[in-house]
This record gives C-alpha cells, sequence and structure tokens, in this order.
C-alpha cells in the first residue's frame, strides 16, 4: 500500500512539474505570435514597396445618380435619355463674337522627342509624358469649343519662351511676359488677364467681341454666348457654388466686351490683384486668387453671402463693376469624387470643369465624343465615372 501511494505522490509531483515547466511557454506563446505576426507584415510592407502602384488604364463606370428627378440628366449605361445638348452647335451664330482666352504654359519644353523616357499616364490606347498630357488637354479644350460654339475662337495667353505648337484654326496664341513659374502662376493669370484687356483697350477694335477667360481643362457642352443676352447689363460675370471657405471658382470669368465692360473688368481684377498680393501670397501656387476673388467680393457691405445658398443667377455692384454672379452647377460643374454624388447632373450644364486629378476623364470624354459625335452621351459617360477610375 505504501509503495502504491508513493508512487502516485510522484506521478502528482511530476505532473506539477510539467504544469510548472508550460507556464513560462504560455506566457511566451503571444510574444512568439506577434513577432512571426510583425515578421510577416514587415515582408509584405516591403513587398508592396517593390511593386509600383499601377492605376487602372481605362475607365470604370459605376451607377449615376439623379434618375428619376425631373431636373436632373438622366442615362442608362452611356445612352442619354432625356436632354439634347449641343443643339445650338448647328446654329450658324452659335459662338459668334465670343472668344475663350485661358493662360497656359509647359514646363518641360522638349514635346519634340519620341517619347519620355518616364511615361506617366495610359489614357485607352496612347502613353502620355507630363508635357504631353497637358498639350492633349489643352488641344481637347479647343477641341469641345470648336464643335458647340464653332463661331469662337481661343486665345492662349503664353510665357514668350514657351514652345507651344498648336495647329487649329481657332486658335490664337498670345506671348505676354511674366513670371510663369508654378509657384507664381495663378497670380501670373491674374496679370496676364489685365494684361489682356489693357491691349484690347489699346486697340479700341470695332465691333464687339466677348470675353471668357477660363482654365484650360473645362469642356465646353453647350453654347455659353447666350449669356450675353439674356442677362443685358452686367460688366463681367463670376461662378460661385455654395461653399462658406471657398464660394467662387476662378475658372470661369466672362467679361462684356463693351469698352466700357471691359474698363470696368480691368478695373476689378486690379482689385483682386491687389488683395492677391497683400493676403494671399502663401497660397499663391493653388487657392489664392480664389481667396483673392472672395476678398473683393466680400469687402462690400451690403453684399449678403447667402445668396451663394442657392443656385440661381444675381447681379451685385462690385468695385465699380456690375457682377453677374452664375451658379457653378451649370456654368462650371465639376464632375463628383465618386461615381453619382451631389444629386448627378443638371439638366441645362453648359460647362464641364475636369480640376484636379479629373484631367484624364476629359481626355477619355473627348476620344468618346469623336467615336460618338454626340455630347449627351459622352455626358453619361462623365457622369458615371468614379474618381478612383480616372486619377492620372
Amino acid at each position: 500500500m505504501g509503495s502504491r501511494r508513493d508512487y502516485r505522490s510522484m506521478r502528482s509531483c511530476s505532473g506539477w512539474r510539467r504544469i510548472l515547466l508550460l507556464i513560462p511557454v504560455l506566457f511566451l506563446l503571444p510574444h512568439l505570435s506577434s513577432l512571426v505576426d510583425f515578421s510577416s507584415d514587415s515582408a509584405t510592407r516591403n513587398d508592396a514597396r517593390t511593386i509600383p502602384n499601377k492605376k487602372l488604364d481605362h475607365l470604370v463606370l459605376g451607377p449615376v445618380a439623379g434618375q428619376g428627378l425631373s431636373d436632373r440628366f438622366h442615362c442608362r449605361g452611356t445612352k442619354a435619355l432625356n436632354k439634347t445638348h449641343g443643339s445650338t452647335s448647328h446654329v450658324s451664330g452659335a459662338g459668334n463674337g465670343v472668344s475663350f482666352v485661358t493662360v497656359f504654359t509647359v514646363y518641360n519644353t522638349s514635346l519634340g522627342n519620341v517619347k519620355s523616357s518616364n511615361p506617366v499616364s495610359v489614357v485607352g490606347n496612347v502613353t502620355y509624358s507630363k508635357p504631353e498630357r497637358s498639350m492633349a488637354v489643352l488641344n481637347a479644350f479647343a477641341n469641345f469649343i470648336q464643335v458647340t460654339m464653332p463661331k469662337s475662337n481661343v486665345v492662349i495667353l503664353t510665357d514668350p519662351a514657351s514652345d507651344l505648337s498648336i495647329q487649329q484654326s481657332n486658335v490664337i496664341l498670345q506671348p505676354v511676359q511674366g513670371d510663369y513659374s508654378r509657384g507664381n502662376l495663378m497670380l501670373q493669370r491674374i496679370r496676364s488677364y489685365i494684361t489682356f484687356l489693357e491691349m484690347k483697350l489699346e486697340k479700341n477694335e470695332g465691333g464687339i467681341n466677348h470675353y471668357i477667360f477660363t482654365d484650360s481643362d473645362i469642356a465646353v457642352v453647350d453654347d455659353v454666348g447666350t449669356i450675353f443676352d439674356k442677362h443685358s447689363s452686367f460688366h463681367l460675370a463670376l461662378t460661385f457654388r455654395n461653399n462658406k471657405d471657398q464660394p467662387l471658382n476662378s475658372g470661369f470669368i466672362a467679361v462684356r466686351g463693351t469698352r466700357e465692360g471691359i474698363l470696368r473688368a480691368k478695373v476689378f481684377l486690379e482689385e483682386v490683384l491687389k488683395a492677391y498680393k497683400t493676403k494671399y501670397m502663401k497660397a499663391s501656387r493653388m487657392l489664392g486668387d480664389q481667396l483673392a476673388l472672395v476678398s473683393v467680393v466680400k469687402s462690400h457691405a451690403s453684399f449678403d453671402a447667402k445668396r451663394f445658398t442657392k443656385p440661381q443667377a444675381f447681379t451685385e455692384e462690385i468695385a465699380g463693376a456690375s457682377v453677374l454672379f452664375l451658379p457653378c452647377a451649370l456654368y462650371n460643374w465639376t464632375p463628383p469624387e465618386g461615381a453619382g454624388q451631389f444629386h448627378g447632373m443638371p439638366l441645362d450644364v453648359k460647362i464641364v470643369h475636369f480640376k484636379g486629378s479629373r484631367k484624364r476623364l476629359m481626355l477619355e470624354a473627348w476620344n468618346f465624343y469623336k467615336s460618338t459625335s454626340n455630347i449627351p452621351d459622352m455626358l453619361c459617360l462623365v457622369l458615371g465615372s468614379g474618381r478612383t477610375k480616372y486619377d492620372f
């Protein structure tokens, strides 16, 4: 009996010893596991760094917002259902007496090279370097105007040192001295606009020709020259949106082509330039011009900023000029950040602004139009394209 108790006691002690030996292992296991996970994560991160971030070279269409709303553009895929844009392009006078003016330069003038050694983007079957892509966007800008406002021309204000080879019949190159460096371009743009208006005042050309100053990444999809007839008394026009910090977009400024209109627009832009240089030079690369515009407009005590909350045109006297405010929703509409946001596209959109990373979409849109000759269907392509699908 005693030997059995001793044997059981020995087995019990042995069992406890095993348990005691396992306790440190139990504490170490989670740490070992985390080390394995960390090693795996590190390897994954290292692999990710060695694999380039490949972007899609084609559009992927998503759902189109606004279906069923009476005031919105309706599509089935890339087929327009309820709007015929571009009808004015078949009118003989569409764009008659209107010039589009833009500021443009290139920072790598080696456009004559066959291809850049480091291509940056692919659209369809075409690979673009940065300067090639910029030129393609500029050409698309002029092409859209030629389609929808065939009697209009395009004036490109540019650095005299720029080597721009534009062979389109509706394009005029106008060199303007200035500082076109990247960090100064927005400031130079206002200076170039003022210089251009001064040139028009000096020439005192006969007849009336209106001017629309725009960014070069817009597509004119309907005749915008009608604003000069519909709103007969303004000197210059700006576009606004319901955005508290940046209610005005500088990508569209229309100037009535009378001597008084040109003079008052010049004085107004000089006020903007003054505000820019005294208050917003730190934002000179991107937003300084828009902030300066807002500053000049809101400096007048009688101005009611609440009017920016409703997409309805209105007129105000600002800095001695009669300023027409037009809603961005129609005259400066930007494709949404993702497919179908912002409740779709208003029916009577005149201008689509492919700002920022949307420039690839502008090229896609132009290529689509060339294959279909149909502006409404092209707008369905634009409306259904989510931002992450067309980033350069």
